[in-house]
């Protein structure tokens, strides 16, 4: 069973997307502990009604970064974790982190990386034109979403979309994909080469997309 420490600073519904899956037993791991930045986030209150132990940890209370990030590990430490998931969590991490836990971060953006990194990257797609958008389920590095690509859900961006809508489509697929990459971590199907992940559960794609869809 994997033990896994998700962090989070909002309302958490990736977070509740990880719990349901492992609760279902299509996952087959252990949250240890739920951290946020954020005293208020109902992420905290998410994990409480499913009896997970959390932890807030208030960046004002450390001088610096660097320190903020020394008091993330150790709680992780603490609770033996194996897995480190971002759900949500608006806090760019520093070398103390990453290097504390390589290739054992994962995190999921509302983008198909490497295009939109960072924030409001629903009104950049749509505002560049993009045809399709959609998540990315990644490794965290010491670069802005910068880490190998794990898994990938495309979502389709239609004339009508805005900035709410669109995000919300991506949403849905966020919460099939995130629990998934985790349970192929989980269960050893994938291997890394270099910037490529690759999983042993991976098919031949027949179909494409188009949009607007050719006419036949």
């Amino acid at each position: 069973m994997l033990n896994i420490g998700v962090l989070v600073s909002g309302s958490g519904t990736n977070l509740q997307a990880i719990i349901d899956a492992i609760e279902a037993k299509r996952l087959d791991a252990k949250i240890a502990v739920v951290i946020s930045n954020k005293p208020d986030a109902f992420a905290l209150t998410r994990a409480e009604k499913h009896g997970i132990d959390t932890r807030v940890i208030v960046k004002d209370a450390f001088p610096d970064r660097e320190t903020f990030d020394a008091e993330l590990v150790r709680v992780l430490n603490e609770h033996k974790v194996e897995l480190v998931a971002l759900a949500g969590f608006l806090r760019i991490l520093t070398p103390v982190f990453t290097r504390a836990f390589p290739m054992r971060i994962m995190n999921i953006h509302p983008s198909l990386l490497p295009s939109f990194t960072g924030l409001d990257v629903q009104r950049k797609a749509i505002e560049y034109g993009v045809k399709f958008s959609g998540c990315t389920v990644h490794f965290v590095d010491e670069g802005l979403d910068t880490g190998p690509i794990i898994m990938q859900a495309v979502v389709p961006v239609t004339a009508n979309d805005t900035t709410e809508t669109l995000a919300k489509r991506i949403l849905e697929e966020e919460h099939k994909i995130y629990p998934e990459a985790i349970r192929l971590y989980a269960e050893g199907k994938f291997k890394i080469l270099g910037r490529r992940v690759l999983s042993a559960e991976s098919g031949t794609v027949e179909a494409s997309l188009e949009n607007p869809p050719i006419k036949k």
